[in-house]
């Protein structure tokens, strides 16, 4: 097998090839449970942030919402 370059590809050296399986549904909604906690956490930070006068960590907070919502989505979706 070969990658777009026409140089061969496989498994990692010294290791065994990729078996990736999917995640079972009750821990893939787990981590997406977790995943919730703490978005709503950050979320939480970010109103407050803001409601105190302090725009850079409100946007942090809300980057960090952002981001770990999405990362519990494709946990998800993917599996």
């Amino acid at each position: 097998m070969t990658d777009d370059r026409g140089e061969p590809v496989g498994p990692a050296p010294g290791g065994a090839p990729d078996r990736r399986h999917p995640r079972p549904l009750v821990e893939r909604l787990g981590m997406a449970a977790i995943a919730v906690f703490f978005a709503v956490l950050f979320g939480g930070l970010a109103a407050v942030s803001f409601a105190s006068g302090e725009p850079f960590l409100a946007v942090m907070g809300a980057i960090g919402a952002l981001m770990t919502a999405w990362v519990g989505i494709l946990t998800l979706v993917r599996g």
